[in-house]
């Protein structure tokens, strides 16, 4: 089963490097809509280990992602200064790569260590406690970095270089999906769903919950880190309001629409919500609606409201909430 897996994993990258080499011929307006899906998909998808599967309610994703996307920026502003003028040896794209694969696994680790250390003094709070302990640190997080002239301060950060694309971006979003379904469905897994069944009960049966809530936030942390990293470097600017309590709202929301535990569902409610703020813009364009209708439609945060109110009054589970995705064995 786990061999097919790995199959079916080398496939899509495959399949994703191909793609990716005729991504030229789509509209850039497009195309930057279709890489934000990608990193949307790897934000939400991270998020619902730790809301989802394990029960835990965290509203400072958008902190981790800050984290990696500063990480991996200062990374590659300094190396592709000092350091790839060294490797013009090795080719353009192979010295392209090398860094920017390390600038990602830097952004990755150092959000996936303040994961660390959030999540060791903070996973022992339940429910609203720690909400707000999350929301707390995304707001420091944020504070210390407009604070940080060596990072931009308030003033933001510039990227030198556009090293985000296609492939990059559904790379690391199919490998998300692969690592969280492979973990959910393990040993692993099923202390996760135990700890948000009944943590009470794990506890009494020898299970350190603790240890699975680091767990669990560490790896979301990692997730987010590489997701902050691929945006820097597609949108080129990078801001500490870029990175605020609404960023983590978004994906809170991607998650309870998708359904919390549902990794698919989750993944179709980052598309959608990544493009309905798009099609909200263009529909407010259009000359047949009522003049006071277009303002209401250009705030997102508006028809975000309505869904969730709307979502939680018909489904509170989710779309997708106990829906099976499991194959059917012989």
């Amino acid at each position: 089963m786990f061999e097919r897996h790995k199959v079916t994993l080398l496939a899509a990258l495959a399949a994703i490097f191909v793609v990716s080499r005729f991504s030229g011929d789509i509209g850039p307006y497009y195309y930057q809509i279709i890489l934000f899906i990608g990193i949307n998909i790897i934000l939400a998808v991270s998020l619902n280990l730790v809301n989802g599967y394990t029960g835990q309610f965290s509203l400072g994703h958008a902190g981790f992602m800050s984290v990696g996307a500063y990480a991996a920026a200062t990374f590659t502003n300094y190396a592709s200064v000092h350091w790839l003028g060294m490797l013009k040896p090795l080719g353009s794209f192979v010295s392209v790569s090398l860094l920017f694969g390390i600038a990602l696994g830097l952004g990755g680790l150092a959000a996936g260590l303040a994961g660390v250390l959030v999540g060791i003094p903070s996973l022992r709070l339940k429910g609203d406690y720690l909400a707000i302990v999350t929301l707390g640190f995304g707001e420091i997080i944020k504070v210390v970095i407009e604070n940080v002239d060596a990072l931009g301060g308030a003033r933001g950060l510039s990227v030198y270089a556009v090293y985000t694309n296609l492939f990059w971006v559904y790379a690391a979003a199919t490998v998300t999906i692969y690592v969280v379904l492979n973990i959910v469905h393990s040993t692993y897994g099923r202390g996760f769903v135990m700890v948000r069944d009944d943590e009470i009960a794990a506890e009494a049966m020898g299970i350190n919950t603790t240890k699975y809530k680091v767990l669990a936030f560490s790896l979301a942390a990692f997730f987010a880190g590489i997701a902050g990293g691929l945006y820097a470097h597609l949108t080129q600017y990078i801001n500490p309001e870029g990175f605020n309590f609404l960023k983590s709202v978004d994906i809170v929301t991607m998650v309870i629409l998708g359904g919390m535990g549902s990794t698919w569902g989750v993944v179709f409610a980052a598309v959608i919500l990544t493009i309905l703020p798009e099609w909200l813009r263009w529909l407010s364009e259009r000359p047949f609606l009522p003049h006071w209708l277009a303002p209401l439609l250009e705030n997102r945060m508006i028809p975000y409201s309505l869904l969730l109110i709307l979502l939680m009054l018909l489904r509170p589970q989710g779309l997708f909430g106990r829906i099976s995705f499991k194959r059917k064995h012989a």
